[in-house]
């Protein structure tokens, strides 16, 4: 099945990648790694997990400070941010903060849009949706932890003579 996907496979301006169902992140400038993330095609944005976050006036601009753990001494900083109405994991609209900022999968570093919320019922602090994964990975549910490796090598492993 893998020979004939990946041979008919259309070509991209990405290296694709192939990742499992779950994925260790990092988010270089919140100074997270490691982080357990849960890949879910059927959400659009990505989420993170906050404890806590306060929208603050200074010098005339909102600004957005947000905690990821109830004990965090320095809260982390956006001047630049957004509102937006996502659909939540119970199909109902609610409005969320956005940041931007890199989010790391394998050797894939990519900016991208991350709202906040608590997700403290969710067994994963972080959820990446479609947004960030279309045309740079593949998913297989049947594996875990890939740390994303490339469809070239990948096709190199199935078919040595053709890679």
């Amino acid at each position: 099945m893998w020979r004939v996907f990946i041979n008919s496979m259309p070509h991209t301006k990405h290296i694709l990648r192939l990742i499992g169902r779950r994925e260790f992140v990092d988010f270089p400038e919140l100074n997270l790694n490691g982080m357990e993330a849960k890949i879910d095609t059927g959400a659009y944005t990505s989420s993170l997990h906050c404890e806590s976050i306060d929208v603050l006036m200074e010098n005339g601009k909102n600004v957005l400070y947000f905690s990821l753990e109830q004990d965090q001494r320095i809260p982390h900083r956006f001047e630049n941010f957004s509102v937006k109405k996502i659909k939540n994991s119970f199909g109902e609209m609610e409005e969320r903060y956005v940041i931007k900022t890199p989010v790391k999968i394998g050797r894939k570093k990519i900016l991208s849009s991350i709202s906040l919320s608590n997700r403290d019922s969710m067994r994963y602090p972080v959820l990446i949706g479609r947004r960030i994964l279309k045309g740079r990975f593949l998913i297989d549910v049947n594996i875990l932890h890939t740390g994303g490796i490339s469809i070239q090598k990948l096709k190199h492993l199935i078919n040595p003579k053709k890679a």
